[in-house]
């Protein structure tokens, strides 16, 4: 029986003859996956604001004038009667107020991709062999591993 006899007895070790036996090592390594996540929201609404406009507003209206004059008293052949009128018509502006809307502007909003690094610091165990020796035994290390 080796040195090693007895001491492996679990599925990473494997005889292969009553002298010989393996040790397998093992080493983590980063599996890194990156998945999608919300992290907030925006949200495009209007408001309605409400502000007072005063304007002053020029308007044209008519007035009738009344000019009396004397006529000295001149003779008329006319009767008096109350049957001749005469009418003049009078007018004025009159302001209409209405409202209409106009667009004003446009809002637009989208999203874009920036791509930055996220430095990640973790700490990866590996093992290693360890030999120990007892009393005179020669050992030839032939260290082919991969790193």
């Amino acid at each position: 029986m080796s040195i090693f006899g007895g001491i492996f007895g679990d599925d990473d070790t494997k005889k292969e003859t009553s002298d010989d036996a393996k040790l397998r090592l093992h080493k983590e390594e980063l599996d890194i996956g990156k998945s999608k996540v919300q992290k907030g929201e925006v949200e495009l609404g209007k408001e309605i604001i409400e502000e007072r406009k005063e304007v002053d507003v020029p308007v044209t209206r008519e007035e009738v004038v009344i000019e009396r004059k004397s006529l000295n008293n001149e003779v008329s052949d006319s009767p008096i009667t109350d049957e001749e009128t005469i009418r003049i018509p009078v007018s004025e502006e009159k302001v209409d107020v209405d409202k209409h809307t106009v667009v004003t502007g446009e809002v637009s909003a989208h999203k874009r991709s920036i791509e930055e690094n996220r430095h990640i610091d973790e700490t990866l165990k590996r093992e290693e062999a360890r030999i120990n020796k007892t009393g005179d035994a020669d050992i030839v290390d032939n260290d082919n591993s991969m790193e």
